[in-house]
């Protein structure tokens, strides 16, 4: 009998389980660019259509406090798939064509995770961790890639700098099947991604399989095919959306098509806040402050929900801090893979999305960097700005695809709650001492592990990323 009691009480210590008793679950990820807070029905939107997004929230769990590690689209998909903060790999900003930098070799990305479990892995869509040969998805743990190396603005046709960019090149594999993607081609990204999609769920249904989606809508310019021209309440931009939720549609419908809705996880997120200056062919970030490429909420908060059926409990909220770089712990664990053996910055947040009862974040806190300078961290309800610039629009916003201008302005060090005043309107420094002290040792932390611009700290934690090597001719490059 003591050994029985015994070996019960290891059980019980155990950390939660996976789910390889059965089948270790697919794992899906559907992530669009530039999308708002707002943009959503589940989300608020009055005016934008995405049932299917919406059916994914009633079925599963919307992530209310969900956020991406900086509002850019490069550093943002680089936290994703390493679980790092971009500062401590040092993969910042929007990397193009001319960049000499990528993903480093020695960095573990979520596939590579999965390849631990002999999963089938597939990319369709923006990559933006380099372009070169050596940085391609192919070369990271995908069996499979086809899409755009960086954002599909990065072209001839640019609005504002179309000297800057050579023509935009598609990408299959690690070789370039298309040197030159025209206006003509880019209104079929989004069902190409979709259908490129939909067979490598068939093609591996039998096997668990890893599959990330990374639209490059609904970035500008904005591109949609004719099944969906003119058919929203919101203009090009609301018909861009539509087709995004119709490719969700499509996934899903794949998934139930193969019998697999009880052992595949799906997440649908944003890559940033939605780039305000375009206007009308740009998002809303609903109650949240400011946008793309800041680090108040409507820049750094994003929509998030997820789905799968018997797991996750259907129509439940997650209002406690998350943030992408928790997906690939939480995913290692579900499958019962090993975490990489150098430092990452996420957690395991699995009762958080299961909606366990209780269940807190496991972060101190979570930081907020802008390039190179700390400039906000949350706590718990509580989030703390330190003095910055920040850029806001100038005027009205633009329309029909061009930008209007920024305006530089500058933050006051404030501390919010976030639970009472969402849009970071009300700043309650001086009524808060010991909060503010208590975020301020946080963020101490955090500087001298990786850094801070601002106090001209170098971080002790931080890794280099790699630069490319061109020893011949790079059929990947566009340069």
């Amino acid at each position: 009998m003591k050994a029985i009691l015994t070996l019960l009480a290891c059980l019980a210590a155990l950390p939660h389980p996976t789910f390889a008793q059965d089948r270790v679950p697919n794992v899906v990820i559907i992530y669009t660019d530039d999308q708002g807070y707002g943009d959503l029905g589940c989300f608020g939107s009055k005016t934008l259509d995405t049932p299917n997004i919406d059916r994914m929230a009633a079925e599963g769990v919307r992530m209310t406090d969900f956020y991406v590690a900086q509002a850019v689209c490069g550093a943002s998909r680089a936290a994703l798939l390493t679980g790092c903060y971009p500062n401590r790999i040092g993969m910042l900003g929007a990397p193009g064509p001319k960049t000499q930098h990528g993903i480093h070799s020695e960095e573990v990305l979520l596939p590579e995770i999965c390849k631990q479990k002999e999963y089938a892995t597939g990319m369709f869509g923006k990559w933006h961790l380099g372009h070169h040969r050596q940085f391609l998805p192919v070369h990271h743990g995908f069996d499979t890639y086809f899409g755009l190396p960086y954002s599909n603005d990065m072209w001839p046709f640019h609005p504002t700098n179309p000297k800057a960019y050579p023509p935009l090149p598609m990408i299959e594999g690690d070789k370039i099947v298309d040197a030159d993607v025209t206006a003509d081609d880019q209104p079929y990204l989004t069902t190409w991604y979709t259908e490129r999609a939909v067979k490598f769920i068939e093609a591996n249904h039998e096997k668990p399989f890893f599959l990330y989606v990374a639209h490059n809508m609904v970035h500008v310019p904005l591109f949609v095919s004719d099944k969906f021209r003119g058919k929203s309440r919101q203009g090009l931009y609301g018909d861009v959306v539509m087709e995004v939720d119709w490719s969700v549609g499509e996934i899903l419908g794949a998934i139930k098509k193969q019998g697999l809705d009880e052992k595949t996880l799906v997440i649908f997120a944003t890559d940033n806040g939605p780039w305000l200056s375009y206007g009308n062919h740009a998002g809303s970030a609903g109650p949240l402050r400011e946008g793309k490429g800041t680090t108040f909420e409507g820049g750094v908060r994003v929509p998030c929900v997820m789905r799968w059926p018997g797991k996750i409990p259907a129509g439940t909220t997650c209002q406690e801090p998350v943030m992408t770089i928790d997906l690939l712990p939480t995913i290692a664990r579900l499958i019962g893979a090993a975490l990489p053996a150098h430092a990452i910055d996420g957690l395991d947040v699995w009762p958080l999305i299961s909606g366990q009862a209780g269940a807190r974040s496991p972060h101190d806190a979570l930081y907020f960097y802008w390039d190179k300078e700390l400039q906000a961290v949350r706590s718990g309800d509580w989030k703390l700005h330190f003095p910055h610039k920040y850029r806001s629009l100038a005027e009205a916003p633009g329309m029909e695809g061009r930008p209007n201008g920024y305006r530089q302005q500058t933050t006051e060090a404030a501390l919010y709650n976030l639970r009472s005043d969402v849009g970071e309107t009300r700043n309650l420094i001086d009524e808060q001492p010991e909060v503010v002290s208590r975020l301020r040792r946080l963020a101490e932390q955090a500087r001298a592990d990786l850094g801070d611009s601002a106090t001209m700290q170098t971080g002790s934690g931080t890794r280099p990323p790699a630069m490319v090597r061109l020893i011949a001719p790079d059929p990947a490059s566009s340069e």
